[in-house]
């Protein structure tokens, strides 16, 4: 499986502005800026949609373990936070809040835990990746 995405830049870094566009067309010409990167502007930013793409794959990770497994997943709510300093994506921590059938909490943890470390994602992302994880 290959995905792709395209990135076009008119202009100078702090008065230019581009637009994402990915292979779906689910972002179609979206918007993106200096300003909606390091400021407050409409539009997008890149650390917004890794952001994105690591909620979405650990998710989808930590319900594919559970799933195997036989425990029923009635919910998942997963919310990563980027954290960007002076250049370099230093953290990605998830915020997890989950309601599954019939699981212990520490059982629910190790799979939180697996999933962490084994979604394509995490693999990808040069930073520390953390979790936090509530079972309801």
């Amino acid at each position: 499986m290959k995905r792709n995405a395209t990135a076009v830049w008119n202009g100078s870094l702090k008065e230019g502005a581009g637009k994402l566009t990915t292979q779906t067309t689910t972002l179609k010409d979206t918007q993106y800026s200096f300003k909606s990167r390091f400021e407050e502007g409409v539009g997008t930013n890149p650390e917004e949609l890794i952001a994105a793409a690591h909620a979405g794959c650990y998710t989808m990770q930590l319900t594919a373990y559970l799933s195997e497994d036989g425990f029923e997943v009635e919910s998942i709510e997963s919310k990563c936070d980027i954290d960007l300093q002076e250049g370099t994506i230093v953290t990605s921590h998830i915020t997890i809040h989950a309601k599954i059938k019939d699981i212990a909490e520490d059982v629910f943890q190790q799979y939180v835990t697996k999933a962490e470390k084994n979604c394509p994602v995490s693999k990808v992302l040069n930073a520390a990746i953390s979790t936090t994880a509530t079972l309801a």
